[in-house]
């Protein structure tokens, strides 16, 4: 049963979208003396729950960076096991995300990741496309840079074939070319176990992003964690770079 009180939040001002950046499951899993796969397994079991709690307090999207481009260095036991964890889960959870109004997503170089992981997003993308209440957008293979470069050339392609000029390229450009750009900015960004570092992630979309960071280990994670964070992210006045009037 949950110990954190949710009166004082108000859902209708909930952050539209929350971008995750899911640390810890390794370190969680070592001090439970178990594999770094384990702490992967229950991370996953983490963001699922995430997603309907998210959904629940009227979050509108959530992006959570699952697999970095820099993850590729990792161990190939641990690669492995990650991408048959992602296929696991898409398929496992596919009648969750349905009976829950979850549309699925994906975010990165999806032309470098395993086909029987594509096949599995392409078939849950497909199955969800119609539902409206939260959207799920997984970050896997997903570098920060790299989508700025991929909108890049993006851009100087449409210069090349005459559709735009150079001078037509501006940050309005840029951010229709991005991987979702239908999906808001993220108006907060949660890291959990302590580390002060974005770490690549959505570099572009953050620019006046609200970050809220806790020492909690994404596995245990839970909807009191969250409510923490939209309740931090409250009581905050977002500037965008102005000025607020003080009395």
């Amino acid at each position: 049963m949950s110990t954190d009180s949710y009166t004082d939040i108000d859902i209708d001002q909930a952050p539209a979208h929350i971008a995750l950046i899911m640390d810890g499951n390794g370190r969680w899993a070592r001090r439970q003396g178990m594999h770094r796969l384990e702490g992967h397994r229950r991370g996953y079991i983490a963001l699922r729950n995430t997603v309907i709690s998210a959904a629940d307090l009227n979050v509108k999207a959530l992006t959570a960076y699952a697999f970095s481009s820099e993850n590729w260095s990792r161990s190939p036991e641990e690669v492995t096991g990650i991408m048959d964890l992602v296929h696991f889960a898409l398929q496992a959870e596919l009648e969750t995300m349905m009976r829950e109004g979850v549309r699925i997503t994906v975010s990165g170089r999806t032309s470098e990741l395993p086909a029987h992981v594509m096949e599995q997003f392409n078939e849950d993308m497909a199955a969800t496309k119609d539902n409206s209440r939260i959207v799920l957008n997984i970050a896997l293979n997903y570098g920060g840079r790299n989508e700025i470069v991929d909108a890049a050339k993006r851009a100087a392609g449409m210069v090349t074939d005459g559709k735009i000029g150079v001078d037509d390229i501006d940050e309005k450009l840029l951010s229709s070319l991005m991987y979702h750009p239908e999906l808001p900015d993220p108006d907060l960004l949660i890291r959990t176990a302590g580390e002060m570092r974005i770490s690549n992630f959505l570099l572009w979309e953050c620019a006046y992003t609200e970050l809220y960071v806790t020492d909690t280990l994404w596995p245990d994670f839970s909807k009191d964690e969250l409510v923490k964070a939209i309740r931090s992210f409250q009581g905050r006045t977002r500037k965008f770079g102005g000025v607020i009037d003080e009395e």
